[in-house]
């Protein structure tokens, strides 16, 4: 029964109404396997991370992200679904044209279109806009100087959970090329998004969150119609918004563990700003306010509780897959002995990263996935170290000393936009035809 969040799941029963050619035959009473409750089942919750019983019992939280699980998109969805009738081509011209001039620019212009641009610029209350562009300031240290070597290694974190991962595999992402096009996309979005003024209106930022959120509706749009293989009554929403949220808060979680860590009860004055960054980058990609607290313990509770609640599973033929393309691919677009040994030191960290955060350095749980460091990685990390982590700490440290911050911005700034060259032009599309076969 709703007791917390009654306007919620209106808002996910009114899909059906408002989408039935999508929504119509889906039971959002019913809850999908993939959700578990009881403390003697498994969960994607590692205990080193937090108490799960503790977490289940917090019936608020777990009513949330029970309920949000069940939620799609319905402006993006919308205009996704218009693939029944027009082509994937046309509708990401129209809207690439609506996201640089005005929806008035698009001859025409479908009212799904219309709606869909005009969610993402109704810019809501609870979003402060000036602590959103200093938040970019500071995020774009990190995204320049460490996101490269660490990028790979957060991509592969999603597919540790075989209900999270089966979207990703049915796009056929399978393959070392696919992999290395979703892996270099991933990074073009999170690093163009902190450009200044990327996020504005007409941004570029504001372009790809556009098109990142459409290309979550057509896989949503192709799973339940195209592919023939989507379970709702197992795998309930394709892509739901509570599966979203990991990839936008994952620097905030990681932030807001080392607040607690320091003995600190919330974010002061800057990393508030980081953390009001993330929330409208989110906000853009559709995510709801109640999935994206701005608070320390908010984001721990809603972060660690969909994680609890998430049964466990990685099937090898699906997870495993995917683990092993996405660390298998090469992501450089170039092959000179400069690119090779780039792509291998990245993939060292990678390594390292994922095991360090999502395994809490547990070596021979990441191997079970997949995963393995050997001692080229350790060499490799051990001789880059002093420059690749010496330079952050040296850039951090002058960010703070108000008279360099311009000086360091700027360097900062062309720094991304050089990483964006390396990770080439997205595409952010869902093909259908190319979706392959995968286990349930």
């Amino acid at each position: 029964m709703t007791t917390y969040y009654p306007e919620l799941a209106a808002r996910v029963h009114a899909q059906r109404e408002l989408l039935p050619n999508l929504y119509g035959d889906m039971d959002f009473d019913q809850q999908p396997y993939r959700l578990t409750t009881d403390p003697d089942v498994a969960s994607s919750l590692p205990a080193w991370v937090a108490n799960r019983p503790r977490l289940l019992q917090n019936e608020r939280v777990v009513e949330l992200i029970s309920t949000a699980t069940m939620l799609g998109d319905v402006p993006a969805d919308a205009y996704a679904a218009l693939t029944a009738t027009h082509s994937v081509t046309h509708l990401i011209a129209m809207l690439r044209t609506a996201c640089r001039e005005g929806i008035e620019a698009v001859p025409d212009a479908p009212p799904e279109l219309v709606t869909f641009v005009a969610a993402m610029e109704d810019t809501p209350d609870w979003i402060d806009l000036d602590l959103v562009a200093e938040g970019a300031r500071q995020v774009r240290i990190p995204t320049a100087l460490v996101a490269p070597f660490v990028t790979r290694g957060a991509f592969i974190a999603t597919f540790t959970n075989s209900y999270a991962a089966l979207p990703m595999a049915l796009t056929g992402a399978l393959s070392g090329r696919r992999a290395a096009r979703r892996v270099n996309e991933t990074a073009n979005f999170f690093a163009v998004t902190t450009l200044p003024g990327a996020l504005d209106r007409h941004g570029p930022g504001f372009e790809a969150a556009a098109m990142v959120r459409l290309m979550h509706s057509m896989v949503r749009y192709n799973a339940l119609k195209r592919s023939g293989k989507w379970d709702v009554s197992v795998y309930g929403m394709p892509i739901p918004q509570v599966d979203q949220m990991p990839a936008g808060l994952i620097g905030q979680l990681l932030l807001a563990m080392k607040v607690k860590r320091e003995g600190r009860s919330d974010f002061n004055e800057s990393e508030r700003a980081s953390v009001e960054f993330a929330r409208y980058r989110c906000f853009l990609l559709g995510l709801l306010k109640e999935l994206l607290p701005a608070d320390c313990d908010g984001i721990i509770e809603v972060m660690n509780t969909r994680a609890a609640l998430l049964r466990d599973d990685f099937d090898d033929a699906t997870c495993g897959s995917l683990v092993r393309a996405t660390m298998g691919a090469y992501l450089r677009h170039g092959t000179t002995w400069f690119d090779r040994a780039a792509d291998a030191v990245e993939r060292s960290y990678s390594k390292a990263a994922f095991i360090r955060a999502f395994f809490n350095g547990d070596r021979k749980a990441a191997e079970a996935m997949s995963v393995t460091l050997d001692p080229a990685d350790y060499v490799r990390i051990a001789i880059t170290a002093p420059f690749v982590m010496g330079r952050f700490l040296a850039v951090m440290q002058a960010a703070r000393i108000r008279p360099l911050q311009p000086i360091v911005d700027r360097y900062i700034t062309g720094l991304v936009k050089r990483r964006l060259a390396t990770y080439g032009n997205p595409e952010f599309i869902s093909d259908a035809a190319e979706y392959d076969p995968v286990s349930a």
